[in-house]
């Protein structure tokens, strides 16, 4: 039987706004002129007679723009479902939320996959390389065509939380706040690896043909993909959960097998996660999102992360998790001083969680409290 799935927000429609025209519409960081954009976004609550009620939440890496509800599509869950609602810390009673799909992505805002008016195809690599504050620049258009001025705030965690610095720093007179969760400035060597072993994955297969396996019928790089999601969702968890979850328990059955099928209930449930990745994603969007969280560096340019937060008028909300390896609490407390020096007004907490890196999409008994509290404080102003 189908498990019945309730929301208070109800059934949530994605809405699309598209710009500009072919090689025209925004300026991206390589140089290139990019047109025209689609954006896929969803909005809950309704935006106040003085428009300052607004808070944007930007996803991370495999997310979109469905952050709350029951999507009219496919009728599944938003993925900050416990976040965002009445009464919840994003409280639809009172704010006006919007989470829109990044620009690169593949759940409605272009992306490689989007057709290219200039050949009749889809971009595949033709797509321009895309940088964070590109993706930034893209939900600017949305909220000013959402005839927003400024936000109350702008949230996210991992690359959404990056996101939302680039939006502190692009557009300092148009945030109020910001909530950068299990987030860095930028990406250490170790993350970079992980993301270039994920894009190796998926280039070495055999399908992936440059990127090139959009015509109908053609055999996509599943394996490839399938790989990376396995090796991207391990560094989301903690060894501690892992061993909660999984430890070394046969997968259905009393011995080994003696062969490289499926033993462990860990090497079942990785696998489970590859297939259920390549139902919503798409690999050449994978390589390229991956390749702007790289290339984002909150103080490039910059004597020092201090000078980078010193051109932001933002309050800061900071939150990490204990156990949280991919992203950890140190770059948090990095990022609070470097605020704290540059004169912001800044919080931090780190919240004891076993659930690695994943801890922000699951935990909200600690979480959620500490971001309600600071959200009334930045809206009374």
């Amino acid at each position: 039987m189908a498990k019945v799935r309730t929301s208070p927000l109800g059934i949530v429609n994605t809405q699309f706004y598209t710009f500009g025209s072919p090689n025209e519409g925004l300026r991206l960081e390589s140089g290139q002129n990019f047109g025209p954009i689609t954006v896929a976004y969803q909005t809950y609550g309704q935006l106040n007679s003085a428009h300052s009620n607004a808070i944007l939440i930007c996803h991370a890496l495999t997310g979109d723009s469905h952050t709350a509800g029951i999507h009219a599509e496919d009728g599944r869950l938003g993925w900050w479902e416990i976040m965002v609602g009445p009464g919840k810390a994003f409280d639809t009673n009172r704010y006006y939320i919007i989470c829109s799909n990044v620009l690169g992505g593949c759940k409605g805002t272009t992306g490689p996959a989007s057709i290219n008016p200039d050949t009749g195809k889809p971009y595949a690599l033709a797509f321009p390389i895309i940088t964070i504050e590109d993706m930034v620049r893209v939900q600017k258009k949305l909220v000013e065509h959402l005839g927003i001025d400024s936000l109350l705030a702008v949230v996210g965690g991992s690359m959404g939380g990056m996101q939302a610095l680039a939006w502190c720093q692009l557009y300092p007179e148009s945030v109020r706040s910001a909530l950068p969760i299990a987030t860095s400035p930028s990406l250490t060597a170790q993350g970079i690896a992980w993301n270039e072993i994920g894009r190796r994955a998926i280039m070495a297969d055999q399908n992936w043909n440059s990127g090139n396996y959009y015509e109908p019928g053609q055999p996509r790089p599943e394996n490839g993909l399938a790989v990376a999601r396995m090796l991207g969702h391990i560094t989301y968890l903690s060894e501690e959960s892992m061993e909660y979850k999984f430890g070394r328990q046969l997968r259905q059955k009393d011995d080994y097998s003696f062969s490289f099928n499926i033993d462990f209930e860990v090497e079942s449930y990785l696998q489970y996660q590859g297939e259920i990745f390549n139902r919503r994603f798409d690999a050449n969007s994978y390589l390229y999102i991956t390749r702007a969280m790289d290339y984002y560096d909150m103080a490039r340019g910059k004597r020092s992360l201090t000078e980078a937060f010193a051109n932001t008028n933002a309050a800061y909300l900071f939150i990490s998790f204990s156990s949280d390896w991919l992203y950890p609490s140190y770059q948090s407390e990095l990022m609070s001083r470097a605020a704290r020096d540059a004169g912001r007004y800044v919080e931090y907490i780190n919240i004891t969680a076993p659930n690695g890196h994943d801890s922000f999409l699951l935990e909200s008994e600690h979480q959620a409290p500490v971001i309600s509290t600071f959200l009334e404080k930045v809206f009374k102003g």
